[in-house]
């Protein structure tokens, strides 16, 4: 039988949406207050979802301590209290959007879960209003 498990993690960081191919008249038309120079910060909630085969002995696609302890050292200790720019240079530095955000944590997780088990879903709240989610497919927006 498959199932899909959620866990959430939380971490704080700072970000600016900021664009380097863009001129800063165009960093500031498009993303606003959120391109302020000092950056900005956020309560990021992270949801994780993971797919897999529920073990006929355990009754779990995966033990939630093992899964907090991987969402503990790869993602909460990696951009707990950090500048997401920063942090996302290592991904070759999208814009720290939301969006990007949870594509770079999809990264991370991707082939650290276990065997027989995958990433399903990484959800992301920077505030009450706005969230974004991946799935792992790289999307093609066309005209």
């Amino acid at each position: 039988m498959k199932a899909r498990v959620t866990r959430l993690v939380q971490f704080n960081a700072v970000h600016r949406l900021h664009n380097p191919a863009l001129s800063d008249v165009e960093n500031a038309r498009l993303y606003g207050k959120c391109n302020h120079p000092s950056g900005h910060g956020h309560n990021y909630v992270i949801h994780v979802t993971v797919e897999g085969d529920v073990d006929p002995t355990t009754g779990m696609v995966i033990n939630f301590f093992e899964l907090d302890g991987i969402l503990q050292r790869e993602v909460v200790d990696r951009f707990h209290c950090r500048s997401m720019d920063e942090c996302l240079r290592e991904f070759g530095g999208p814009v720290s959007t939301a969006e990007n955000i949870a594509r770079v944590i999809w990264r991370v997780l991707d082939g650290r879960l276990g065997p027989r088990r995958r990433l399903h879903r990484v959800a992301i709240g920077e505030t009450l209003k706005n969230s974004a989610e991946y799935h792992g497919e790289e999307i093609s927006v066309g005209g």
